[in-house]
């Protein structure tokens, strides 16, 4: 009889746990991960002269996005900061946007 009542428990938890999958499924946190997209372009340092690049990376007000909205890896990320303090530094974007 014990045996019965733990099969019992495992059909039922095991149930359970697929039927929590297909209710998350398009759910945030669902899905594969973004790819970098200097790492798909094959690009080895992120310039501080490519303002097309870096502008992408940036919000409407001129804060730097974080890698999991822009998708980019970890290496790249780092060297996406630096660009755009750099470019700051010098005057070629703005530190706030109007």
């Amino acid at each position: 009889m014990a045996r019965k009542s733990s099969s019992r428990q495992q059909s039922s938890s095991s149930s359970t746990s697929s039927r929590g999958r297909r209710d998350r499924k398009g759910a945030p946190g669902s899905g594969r991960r973004k790819s970098c997209p200097y790492c798909r372009d094959k690009v080895d340092v992120v310039d501080y002269k490519d303002f097309g690049g870096i502008r992408r990376q940036l919000s409407e007000k001129g804060k730097i996005r974080s890698a999991r909205v822009t998708g980019c890896c970890r290496r790249h990320q780092r060297q996406l900061a630096r660009a755009v303090k750099r470019a700051r530094e010098l005057g070629l974007l703005p530190y706030v946007s109007q």
